[in-house]
């Protein structure tokens, strides 16, 4: 199926590895002219130079913090003057740190608040004034599960994270008349480097393996196993392309039948 992607502008956050990463390089693998970005400049450079050995189409960079709206609209200039406009924006950061409501002080809350939401708000009215001169433009804002289902020990994340899709779905309508589609998708547990990590770490907590502790994170999900950031950046890559053209307001999760609710 030929997703309509072929060179099409595309400005990935949060992508010098895991789901970030894996979205540029199916945009890549696609045809599309990608920039990356996150706060380290070396690991975003290896990033990029193998998405574009492997595909042959460029691959930019530029390095930001994207809770500094300043650095925000340095990139999003940056990134549409190296692609010449810009058609596509997926927003991505880091999650807020784990904890329950009586862990985390104020300063805490409003850190999460400019990390998870604001962030995506000053990306969006930074990328605007170049996605309405495009003709296929779209954002993506990426979320978690825990947008819909809270996670236990993840108060600031399920507390914040349904403002992101709220954010899309409110933006899907104003937005919609310009013909500029905006949706939303909520990842499972997938099996990145940071889950290595945290299943390492759990293991040595606990006298295990990584391969058994990943296996128990996967086993929440329906399908009982962790998905694959490639299984993800698949359905992304669909969503941002015309052809999902008639997608909008969605916030879909990829979670393997995690979200048990049934709305």
């Amino acid at each position: 199926m030929d997703l309509g992607l072929q060179g099409a502008r595309v400005l990935v956050t949060a992508a010098s590895r895991g789901l970030g990463a894996a979205t540029a390089r199916r945009f890549s693998l696609e045809g599309a002219r990608v920039v990356i970005s996150s706060r380290a400049l070396d690991r975003l450079q290896e990033t990029a130079a193998a998405i574009n050995a492997e595909t042959g189409n460029p691959v930019f960079t530029h390095a930001a913090d994207v809770t500094n709206p300043d650095a925000v609209a340095r990139l999003v200039t940056n990134a549409a003057d190296m692609l010449g406009g810009l058609d596509i924006l997926v927003t991505n950061a880091g999650g807020p740190p784990a904890g329950s409501f009586d862990d985390h002080d104020f300063a805490t809350w409003e850190k999460a608040a400019q990390l998870t939401l604001l962030s995506a708000v000053s990306l969006i009215k930074a990328a605007l004034p170049h996605l309405r001169r495009s003709s296929r433009a779209a954002i993506l804002t990426i979320t978690s599960t825990s947008a819909k289902q809270p996670a236990g020990n993840l108060t600031l994340s399920s507390t914040i994270r349904p403002a992101v899709v709220g954010l899309t779905k409110t933006l899907s309508l104003e937005l919609g008349p310009e013909n500029i589609r905006v949706n939303s998708i909520l990842p499972g547990t997938t099996d990145t480097e940071r889950i290595a990590e945290l299943a390492e770490a759990r293991a040595l907590k606990s006298g295990t393996s990584p391969d058994e502790e990943r296996i128990k994170m996967g086993q929440e999900a329906a399908l009982k196993r962790l998905g694959t950031p490639e299984e993800f950046a698949n359905a992304a890559v669909f969503l941002c392309s015309p052809a999902a053209g008639y997608i909008t307001g969605v916030s879909l999760p990829v979670d393997g039948g995690t979200i048990k609710a049934t709305l």
